[in-house]
């Protein structure tokens, strides 16, 4: 694009950061609260949770009754702005891929409703080679980053139990709230087999630690993001707080295109598409921090070639875009009759488990590496629109009052069914590791482009074998 119709700002930054969720969030807080100047590039519009948040809302308070859309695919009130699929921003996939690809569109980004599991690397997730012969060893330790985990612990707040299990390690943690009835069952039945189930470790706060932050209380929609800011968003704990200090300038709808560079090879700025108008812009500073997820951010270095970088911004390696891997997943479900038909009382709690289970197993007597930890949920919950649980393979088996009926049914006997089944489920869901492999990776499609003409990614990915033993087992 000829220079005459790119905007190039006067004002020069000591940093620039592309994204606002973790990654730049926490970028900024640090910068700004050190002096330095900042400008802070966001794709999506800004988001305050305390004015934008749709917590507490009812079903009936959607026009879909609360069911969810490509703009928010987890349901109308969920805290997320896009998700899988955003219009007029495709990514394509290759050889049989299936990536399913997650973007935020919004100051804090998937930080608004993400499930605020804030677990700790161990020791031993920093030399996973030396243990499986798979990866590669990181060349820092967990001593080298444990003061900065305490840090976080104390900036964000994090509640759980210390248990000096090893490779889960203790922190600085609030106090975990009591686990729900559904969880006390869980927790005594796995320790009948010797399955441990401790506190969860969740970035909410079950009691005040600054004046801008309140304790939680209990609505269990963490997912929504909170209007009191007592869980952990960059968007509430970190942007607003780093633009208070007057040396923040958050640019939103500001679509990062290119890295741009000076004739030595050093980043020098962003060139950005603004959403509102379509015209490019360009931002210069001393330090270019690149905070767009990991995706994105190899597709901004893989789209920054010149002369001197002509496979992407420190791309010389070729590695950019690969060794991409997702956490596995694998859940199930059941009822406790022992809680059919319960006393009804609230038990919301927070938005997620109250209790969880680490990786507890030998990997040396598995036939897969790495492990999982177990996530559990059940219990009351507010009761939402639809048919839910597939009440005609409760109610055809299980007697109602002490009355056998048949599968289904409507009416004032369908409700009652409901209600005598509400609050006996429970549900698990392990969450294990990816293996990183060269071979799953993400590339530059030569032929596609977004609507605002930058190329978009393909993706080469598939499952190996460890994942897809370790789910089947």
């Amino acid at each position: 694009m000829d220079d005459i119709q790119i905007k190039k700002q006067p004002k020069k930054y000591d940093a620039i950061i592309v994204g606002s969720g973790a990654g730049g969030g926490m970028a900024a807080y640090v910068l700004a609260n050190a002096g330095l100047k900042v400008c802070l590039l966001e794709a999506g519009p800004n988001y305050d949770p305390r004015e934008n948040s749709s917590q507490l809302k009812q079903p009936w308070e959607s026009p879909r009754r609360g069911a969810s859309t490509k703009f928010r695919p987890f349901g109308d009130f969920d805290g997320c702005y896009w998700g899988w699929e955003i219009d007029g921003e495709p990514y394509t996939q290759k050889d049989g891929s299936n990536w399913e690809w997650w973007r935020a569109r919004m100051v804090g980004g998937r930080t608004n409703h993400w499930g605020r599991i804030s677990l700790r690397f161990g020791p031993n997730d920093f030399k996973r080679r030396s243990i499986d012969g798979l990866g590669d060893d990181w060349p820092i330790s967990y001593d080298d980053v444990k003061p900065y985990y305490d840090k976080i612990d104390k900036l964000i707040g994090v509640f759980g139990t210390n248990e000096g299990l090893y490779n889960d390690p203790d922190g600085l943690f609030l106090p975990p709230p009591k686990p729900r009835l559904h969880e006390l069952f869980i927790k005594k039945a796995a320790g009948n087999i010797n399955i441990p189930v401790i506190p969860s470790r969740l970035s909410i706060l079950t009691k005040k630690i600054n004046k801008d932050r309140e304790a939680c209380f209990y609505c269990a929609q963490c997912g929504r993001s909170c209007k009191i800011y007592g869980d952990f968003s960059s968007s509430s704990v970190l942007v607003k707080p780093a633009v208070a200090t007057g040396n923040v300038d958050l640019v939103v709808n500001a679509m990062a295109r290119e890295v741009l560079t000076n004739r030595d090879g050093l980043a020098t700025g962003i060139s950005y598409v603004n959403k509102a108008d379509m015209q490019e812009y360009q931002v210069f500073g001393r330090t270019v921090i690149l905070a767009a997820s990991a995706c994105e951010s190899a597709r901004l270095m893989l789209n920054s070639k010149s002369s001197r970088f002509p496979n992407g911004i420190g791309n010389s390696s070729g590695v950019v875009g690969k060794y991409l891997h997702d956490s596995t997943g694998a859940d199930m479900g059941g009822i406790i009759p022992e809680l059919f038909d319960r006393k009804r009382y609230n038990e919301d709690g927070v938005g997620g488990m109250h209790v969880y289970t680490p990786w507890w197993l030998d990997n040396k007597k598995l036939d897969f590496p790495r492990g999982y930890h177990i996530e559990y949920g059940g219990g009351f919950g507010m009761p939402l629109y639809g048919f839910n649980w597939d009440i005609q393979n409760l109610n055809g088996m299980f007697k109602i009052h002490g009355k056998q009926k048949e599968a289904g049914g409507y009416g004032a006997s369908l409700k009652e069914d409901y209600r005598y089944f509400f609050g006996a489920h429970v549900g698990m869901a392990g969450r294990g590791e990816g293996i990183a492999r060269e071979d799953s990776y993400c590339e530059i499609d030569p032929n596609v482009v977004d609507k605002y003409g930058i190329p978009v990614l393909r993706f080469h990915t598939k499952w190996s074998d460890y994942e897809i033993t370790r789910l089947s087992t």
